[in-house]
Formats: C-alpha cells, sequence, structure tokens
C-alpha cells in the first residue's frame, strides 16, 4: 500500500462527509508536496476545481505569500508541531488576492509514521471588508468602538456637545477621559476655540490655583508681570479639569463659585473677571463615596454633575482591541516610517487574553513597544511585553487537523456569545450558523454560558 492509499485509508466515510460540510478550506499533501484532497470550501476559496487540484504540487495551485521560507505546513513537517491562525493571503484562480488564515497538522498512517500534512485555511475578506467599515461606522471623533457599552455614549455625544452644561466624565485611569473630552469639544460650537487640559492631582493648590485663574504682577515673590489663568485662556472654549476628584476643600469652593456664577479673581487682584469657558471635569474616584467621607463638596458634586458620562474600562469592551490595535499601528507606521501590516493570529490572541488594568494607554504602550522591536512584517507573541507573554495563557497546541478546528470554532463561538450579550440564539445567526448546530458546537467544546446554567433566558 502506497502513501496516498494509507492516507485514504485512515479517512473515515464520515470525516470526509463532515470536511466536505464545513465552511474552512482543508487540503493534505504528501511528502513530496502533491495534493492528495481537496475539499468543496478549498475549490470555492481558491476557484480551483479538485480534479485540477489533486497531484499538483500546493505552491503551484495556493500561489500563497506564506510559500517558501514562510510556509506554514513546512514548519509543521520540520519540526512536528501544528502551525495554528497564521495570516498572509493566497491569489485565487481568477487573480484575486484573498486574505486567510491557516491552521496545519501533521498526518500519520496507522503505524504512526508521518505520511503528509493537513492544513485548513479561512477566507477572511469578509472579516476583512466588515474591519475597514467597522472603522469608519464606528468612530465619532477621535473615538473607535463597536462596543455596545461606548455606542450608547456614542448616541448621546453630539447632543451633549451641542450643550453648554458641565459634564463629568468618570472611568479608570487610561480609559481616554481626554479622547472623550475633546471629542466633545470637537463637536461642540465651540470647536474653533480653544481646548484647554488642566491636571488637577499633578499640582499642589497654590499652583494649581495660579493655574486656574491666573495672577498679576506683585501678587507673590517673582511674580514680575500678569500671568492669565486657563479659565482666561478657555475663554470661548472647553477647559477640561482631569482628575477633579484631587482638589482640596479649599479650591473645591473657588471652583463652585466659577461653575455658579462666570466669575473669578486672579491672585492679588482686587477685580472681578468673567468666563464663559464651557467646564469638563474627569475623575478616576468614586465622587459619591468622597461625598460621604467629606472630601468633596456635595454642593459641588451636584454642580458639575448636570451631565455623566462613564466610560467603561477595556476588560469590558474586548471586542475593541483588534480596532485600537489597528489604530495605534497605523499611527506609529507614521510616526516610526514603518510599515507593519498588523498582528499574527497568536499575539492578537495574547492581547485579547490580558484584562488591561491600565486599560487604553497599557495597549498604546504595548503596541508602541512591539513597534520598536519588531522588524518583520507582522507583530508576533516575541515583541510583546514579557507581562502579557509570561503569564502561561498559550493554549496547548493540537496534534491533529480536528484539534485546529476546535480552537478556531471555540475562538469564533466564545467572540460572538460576547458580541450578543451571551445570547445564543443571537450569536447562532451572528455565525450564520443553525441554533442546533451552535448548542452541539458549544456542547462538545465544553462552552458553558451563564445563561445555560439559567435555562429560559435565550
Amino acid at each position: 500500500m502506497n502513501s496516498s492509499d494509507k492516507q485514504q485509508a485512515i479517512v473515515h466515510p464520515m470525516t470526509e462527509a463532515i470536511l466536505e460540510s464545513i465552511s474552512d478550506g482543508v487540503f493534505t499533501v504528501d511528502l513530496a508536496w502533491r495534493i492528495t484532497s481537496f475539499n468543496r470550501a478549498a475549490e470555492e476559496i481558491t476557484g480551483v476545481s479538485r480534479k485540477e487540484a489533486i497531484g499538483r504540487l500546493c505552491s503551484d495551485v495556493f500561489r500563497s505569500s506564506m510559500c517558501g521560507a514562510g510556509c506554514a505546513l513546512q514548519q509543521t513537517l520540520t519540526v512536528g508541531e501544528p502551525v495554528i491562525g497564521k495570516s498572509g493571503y493566497i491569489v485565487s484562480a481568477s487573480g484575486e488576492r484573498i486574505p486567510i488564515s491557516v491552521s496545519t497538522a501533521v498526518l500519520r498512517d496507522a503505524d504512526g509514521r508521518v505520511i503528509g500534512g493537513a492544513e485548513t485555511f479561512r477566507d477572511l475578506s469578509e472579516i476583512e471588508a466588515l474591519r475597514l467599515e467597522l472603522g469608519e461606522k464606528f468612530r465619532v471623533g477621535n473615538l473607535t468602538s463597536h462596543s455596545p457599552l461606548m455606542q450608547r455614549l456614542f448616541k448621546v455625544l453630539p447632543a451633549v456637545a451641542g450643550s453648554p452644561s458641565t459634564v463629568v466624565i468618570l472611568g479608570e485611569t487610561g480609559t481616554g477621559k481626554e479622547v472623550m473630552a475633546r471629542t466633545i469639544h470637537d463637536l461642540s460650537p465651540r470647536r474653533k476655540a480653544p481646548f484647554v487640559a488642566v491636571n488637577c492631582g499633578a499640582l499642589p493648590d497654590n499652583l494649581l490655583e495660579s493655574e486656574l485663574f491666573g495672577y498679576k504682577a506683585g501678587a507673590f515673590t517673582g511674580a514680575t508681570r500678569d500671568k492669565p489663568g486657563r479659565f482666561a485662556l478657555a475663554r470661548g472654549g472647553t477647559l477640561f479639569l482631569d482628575e477633579i476628584g484631587e482638589i482640596s476643600p479649599a479650591l473645591q469652593v473657588r471652583l463652585l463659585r466659577v461653575l455658579q456664577e462666570k466669575t473669578y479673581e486672579p491672585l492679588g487682584s482686587t477685580r472681578t473677571e468673567t468666563s464663559d469657558a464651557r467646564v469638563i471635569v474627569a475623575t478616576n474616584r468614586n465622587l459619591v463615596e468622597r461625598v460621604r467621607q467629606g472630601l468633596f463638596r456635595e454642593d459641588l458634586y451636584y454642580r458639575i454633575n448636570v451631565i455623566g458620562l462613564e466610560l467603561p474600562p477595556l476588560r469590558r469592551r474586548k471586542e475593541d482591541i483588534p480596532l485600537l490595535a489597528d489604530h495605534f499601528i497605523r499611527r506609529f507606521n507614521q510616526l516610526q516610517q514603518k510599515s507593519v501590516r498588523g498582528l499574527t493570529a497568536e499575539a492578537l490572541s495574547l492581547l485579547m487574553a490580558h484584562d488591561w488594568p491600565g486599560n487604553i494607554r497599557e495597549l498604546e504602550n504595548a503596541i508602541e513597544r512591539a513597534f520598536i522591536l519588531c522588524t518583520e512584517a507582522e507583530i508576533g507573541i516575541a515583541h510583546l511585553p514579557e507581562e502579557l507573554t509570561a503569564q502561561g495563557i498559550l493554549p496547548v497546541l493540537p496534534t491533529d487537523i480536528r484539534s485546529a478546528h476546535d480552537i478556531l470554532d471555540e475562538q469564533a463561538i466564545r467572540a460572538a456569545l460576547e458580541r450578543n450579550a451571551f445570547n445564543r440564539l443571537a450569536a447562532a445567526r451572528d455565525l450564520g450558523i443553525h441554533k442546533t448546530t451552535l448548542f452541539r458546537k458549544m456542547k462538545k467544546l465544553g462552552i458553558v454560558t451563564a445563561k445555560q446554567r439559567d435555562p429560559g433566558t435565550d
């Protein structure tokens, strides 16, 4: 029995039927790199018929960006370990460039001898088109998101921007509170006037007071000339006060007066000045708790809390990680004159698994560090910070083609469930499969949601 016969012998009719029914392309090769099987999806994606493909060198059929030194299947056959989710592209029979992700496995006969390799490949054309569409559809000013939590904020932003009322932006450190404030300013009728930002937690009281309200010459030692404060500089525009929860009770009294009466006195002045700056404040503190503790004035709290916006942490909007990573990659490409295409599937998996206690700022820093180290077309695991790669979160690599499919299926199902608030019926529609197919796959892969534990919630 030759190698091809042995390979055919280990393919159970049921397995063959399954491979014919799935939407991923699957093909196998012998040790001479000639194609020995080619499923229906492979025909549809490549535009090459099974009859044309069988017996030909795989490089002649696929014309892939990974052919040659970057061949995932060659790597698998050389080192004996599968490759999961490697990104690249193929050129179809009609000359169309098709983005794909591939997974590979070693094929063995009944005696355990290597007789070739198997590769699955997924057409990412629709995902790429959707990614580009999302980049525009889910962008407001400098904010990009398709998280339902952020979309609710996006819907109210035009009305908030058009109002002159004070806004308080709540959120953990690094969630993008200043970006949100700038977006509100840019959408407002004040967009042509200045946007002035002050970090209230970075300055002691006496310096912060002079920064906000300015001073007159002779107000204190070293004050040789008048200096306008930030309220004056923001005239007609927007004043953004970050970390408002850090200011002292004494300064809170002065700030309350400005917000209520629109007037203030620079240090050393006997003349009242007026302010028409729109004020936006932000904090990572629980202001209600600080009011209860006597650390923040209750009247000031109610004065600034006219419009409240809360930015969710990145761990609650992980579906935005690919969008944000793409945004940072494009920006660093421009700044550093590089042409990094994106992240490998393995690197993106690590980003998706991390909880990001530093939120968007931490993600930006991770991408910037990767740019310093990356000399290749894509950012890989080796370019990411150690705190991401040292957590032991990489999955055990599969040893056969079905295990590779299981990993890809599990990732897709979990992502769809998260996008649809873990509603399994909605997730099935999102994936384009029947609900019973989804339920069967979830049971097989051991995916259990809270809604499954509480029947009747779908």
